[in-house]
């Protein structure tokens, strides 16, 4: 170990000077606080899921998808304390919130970089996401290089096309920047693959382990809709969403729907 591991302490390794730091009530009033803390938070949460989905990404593409079994079960954990957090954020009567709701401005969660990048990665891409981040900035970049690039569902079709199974070229080689559609052929072979478990035991326990990360997530809109409504009612979101209509409209948004509607075949 060197002098420098040695002198090193908590608060150097995790940054803490920067971390505790970086929270900046624009108003007075106790409860906004506790406002920017969860949004950091779920923030940091979504730099770790980002890391894992690329991780698993690169894994299948190798196909070694057993070695992305603990990546995406990590992912659809977080997922998991994230949706958790809601419930904190419910403490935050409607009262507490419009005592502050103003300084936030124009400023909105639909404008999270992060967040976008999430569905860009798993293949809920859309690309009118990016008039919202500024031309030049890190957020930018993300969100091209993951519309770019394929999904994690175009990875493990292509997976699926290498083990064997005959998927039409609009699958295989289609423009990545456009939002996935489903697929008879997709479907098809995907609910083989459930029928005949033991023979594609490595592609089935992948096919569950994203559903969990689609699950997870699923989830995670449903208790957004309900805290958001609890706190503000059907008011306008800030940023000029429609807030809860917005919300709910998204809530039947699944990133791998075959590994949904096959379950009607089987």
């Amino acid at each position: 170990m060197t002098d420098t591991n040695k002198a090193m302490t908590y608060g150097d390794y995790l940054g803490l000077d920067q971390l505790l730091s970086a929270q900046h009530p624009a108003s007075s009033h106790h409860d906004e606080l506790l406002f920017i803390i969860i949004h950091q938070t779920k923030e940091l949460w979504l730099k770790q899921i980002i890391h894992e989905l690329k991780l698993s990404r690169e894994l299948i593409r190798a196909d070694s998808p057993e070695t992305s079994y603990k990546s995406l079960a990590r992912v659809s954990r977080i997922q998991a304390v994230m949706t958790l957090s809601w419930d904190v954020l419910t403490t935050l009567t409607p009262s507490d919130y419009s005592s502050f709701r103003d300084v936030l401005g124009s400023s909105s969660g639909f404008q999270s970089a992060q967040f976008r990048q999430v569905e860009y990665l798993l293949g809920l891409k859309d690309g009118a996401f990016l008039r919202f981040q500024d031309e030049g900035s890190e957020g930018r970049a993300g969100l091209v290089e993951a519309l770019r690039q394929p999904s994690l569902w175009d990875e493990a079709n292509a997976a699926l096309a290498r083990a064997g199974f005959d998927l039409p070229p609009h699958v295989l080689e289609r423009d990545w920047t456009l939002s996935y559609q489903p697929s008879a052929e997709v479907e098809a072979a995907w609910a083989e693959v459930y029928r005949d478990t033991g023979r594609w035991w490595a592609l089935y326990q992948l096919a569950e382990k994203l559903v969990d990360v689609d699950e997870a997530f699923a989830t995670w809109r449903h208790k957004h809709v309900t805290t958001v409504e609890r706190v503000i009612g059907l008011k306008r979101g800030t940023g000029g969403t429609s807030g809860v209509a917005y919300l709910q409209s998204t809530l039947g948004k699944r990133a791998f729907p075959e590994l949904w509607s096959l379950r009607t075949l089987l």
